[in-house]
């Protein structure tokens, strides 16, 4: 809706007609009111122009200029500070103008003390990487409707790859205009692209330099959907690469990971000794893994942010940390000393589930372990995952065989079971005691264990409440576990306890009919359903569960109701459940069982709307309840028992 000023003698004319038609105008207020416009965007990129100046050895420099427009508090606290990612080794940055302009105009400059050098968080008390900087500029006088103006020069005086050049460019999601990419390269150095969403310029050369541009618009992103992958696996992005093929950039990765440390005895004696007990080669792989994973740290500076050479695998064993390359440097070397072949393979992590038709760092961020012999991968950084498995965020995305020079695929899909067994004695008061155990089976189990292992009493305690709170209980217990030094097999958990108030004596109330306290049937199918629609590929893992219960209800509760038994069955999930009641003994008995049958842990906007009809039946099968009706007499004789 518009708002015109009108001067005073245009409005006192406008009054008599107005006041004439009031039903017509009272009524048009009405409509518009109704109608309300779209909320703002936190900012508006309004205009920015990203010229690169490329080298022969790959080296450039970097010429960024952006005006950000701030529409509310949002936008203030999102661009009031910029960050400039940089190795002080490799490159440096020169912030060339940066300042405020208010709505009315003025102008703020940047002080030099409000532009500051600060180690990147991840890399502090890690030597190995204490080179990684950020350039924060501080903006004065930043509130809605002011325009951040920052104009800055990055020159990376030693190429990550030398004699090559990469740029990753993913939207950043908030409406953008007049956003220009020019890439300056030698004539003879060809750039190729992957530019899905970008508007291509055809290129120019003269000079012996050749000119390639790439222009963006985009007023308008959707809200990212509850569970979706990263944008840049379905959306707009610019990927530009000297690389020809991913072969060729395998080829440079394999060249920079040469480590003349992979034989040095004390890591060839630390493999012979930790698996001098293991009688085949997959038993000495997983004993190496789970050294790896728990006694080398991992400090998070991924592939792409810095060199990309990792550092000696006999250093990274005497520091004991390491980011994702110096973990896979390691793990190989060890491997080697045993025998069992392996190589780097470089990945997409997180949820980026796909790669462009050009090689280059930015998509590229991780690197893993493949083991030809075990048909395995391994990724030693992620310390709460079992031999055998990958983090969800490895699973099912393309992966480059360094050693090989080809594109293979992690799993799709790996296998989780959880059996669970609760059983409620309910007393004559309505409050209960109760006995729940749970076990897990597959990638879940270790992850699991860690969390247990890792826990302090305090912690151990909030997590307990936090199990009966997803349930709406309010109560105390106790919990025993199952060896949580093992490394690998099933995980079981008991908790006993009591629960306050689970039913209010003297008159008709419900009791769910839970089958579990956390996890389980109810909260996958919270997850599934928390989109009515999709129009965004999602996160979808496999799941087998097998869910009893038992309710135990004294003499002075009768039952008047009891949910039906439910089943349903698609391409993607099976699913039934049962309902029994005995009445001599006044025992209520339940139990859901059920899996899903994914092809791969991303699913399809079109396989949500095909699954969606069995999941909403399993969500109201997990809401159900049991009515009961009770009198007071037993829970006051119960009150004056000693």
């Amino acid at each position: 809706m518009q708002f015109v000023w009108m001067p005073e003698h245009a409005m006192r004319s406008f009054l008599p007609v107005c006041i004439m038609t009031l039903a017509c105008c009272f009524s048009a207020r009405v409509v518009a009111s109704s109608q309300p416009a779209p909320p703002l965007e936190p900012y508006v990129n309004e205009g920015e122009t990203q010229t690169f100046t490329v080298n022969d050895d790959g080296s450039f420099t970097k010429l960024d200029s952006m005006t950000l427009m701030v529409n509310n508090e949002a936008g203030v606290a999102r661009v009031a500070q910029q960050y400039i990612w940089f190795d002080r080794n490799m490159a440096n940055v020169e912030i060339l103008e940066a300042y405020t302009t208010g709505a009315d105009g003025a102008r703020h400059d940047v002080r030099p003390d409000q532009i500051r050098d600060v180690q990147e968080a991840r890399s502090f008390d890690a030597p190995m990487f204490q080179d990684i900087q950020e350039k924060v500029i501080v903006f004065p006088a930043v509130e809605p409707g002011t325009r951040v103006h920052l104009t800055y020069r990055k020159t990376q005086k030693v190429p990550i790859v030398p004699g090559h050049f990469s740029d990753f460019t993913p939207p950043d999601l908030a409406p953008t205009h007049n956003f220009k990419l020019i890439y300056n390269l030698p004539a003879g150095k060809p750039l190729y692209a992957d530019a899905r969403g970008f508007t291509t310029i055809a290129p120019v050369t003269e000079g012996g330099r050749t000119r390639y541009e790439f222009r963006y618009e985009k007023a308008h992103f959707s809200r990212l959907e509850y569970g979706s992958v990263a944008y840049v696996t379905y959306g707009d992005r610019l990927m530009v690469s000297t690389f020809p093929d991913y072969s060729s950039f395998a080829a440079t990765y394999r060249a920079s990971a040469v480590d003349p440390s992979a034989a040095d005895p004390s890591v060839v004696r630390l493999a012979r000794t930790l698996t001098a007990n293991d009688a085949t080669p997959q038993a000495k792989a997983k004993t190496l893994y789970d050294w790896v994973r728990k006694n080398v740290r991992y400090v998070a500076v991924n592939v792409g942010r810095g060199a990309v050479v990792p550092h000696r695998a006999s250093d990274v064993l005497a520091y004991r940390y390491g980011d994702c390359k110096d973990h896979v440097s390691l793990y190989g070397a060890l491997l080697d000393a045993v025998g069992i072949p392996n190589e780097p393979a470089l990945i997409s992590s997180g949820t980026i589930y796909s790669l462009p038709s050009v090689p280059g760092y930015g998509v590229i961020n991780h690197v893993i372990n493949w083991l030809p012999d075990q048909q395995l991968y391994a990724d030693s950084t992620a310390p709460n995952v079992e031999f055998g498995f990958l983090p969800s965020t490895d699973m099912n995305r393309p992966a480059l065989l360094v050693n090989e020079g080809v594109l293979a695929r992690t799993p799709p899909t790996a296998p989780m079971t959880r059996s669970t067994d609760l059983a409620i004695t309910v007393q004559p008061d309505g409050s209960a005691t109760f006995v729940y155990t749970l076990e897990t089976a597959g990638w879940a189990a270790e992850q699991g264990r860690t969390m247990l292992r890792l826990q302090t009493p305090a912690q151990r305690e909030e997590s307990l409440q936090a199990e009966l709170r997803n349930a709406n209980l309010r109560g105390a217990a106790t919990l025993s576990t199952s060896n949580l030094a093992a490394t690998d097999g099933p995980l079981s958990i008991t908790m006993r306890g009591t629960l306050e108030s689970l039913v209010v004596p003297g008159a008709a109330a419900s009791i769910p009919a839970l089958t579990s306290f956390a996890g389980g049937f109810e909260s996958d199918t919270r997850y599934w359903l928390g989109e009515r629609q999709r129009t965004q590929p999602f996160v979808c893992r496999n799941i087998e569960l097998h869910e009893r219960a038992q309710i135990t209800l004294p003499p002075n509760f009768r039952v008047l109701d009891v949910p039906e038994p439910a089943q349903t069955q698609d391409r993607f999930l099976d699913f039934r459940s049962q309902y029994t009641f005995d009445a001599q003994t006044n025992i209520i008995k339940v139990s859901r069982d059920g899996s899903t049958h994914f092809d791969s842990d991303v699913c399809s906007p079109e396989e949500f709307a095909q699954m969606r009809p069995a999941m909403e039946a399993v969500g109201r099968d997990v809401r159900a309840e049991v009515i009961v009706r009770s009198s007071l007499d037993g829970a006051s004789v119960a009150s004056r028992l000693p």
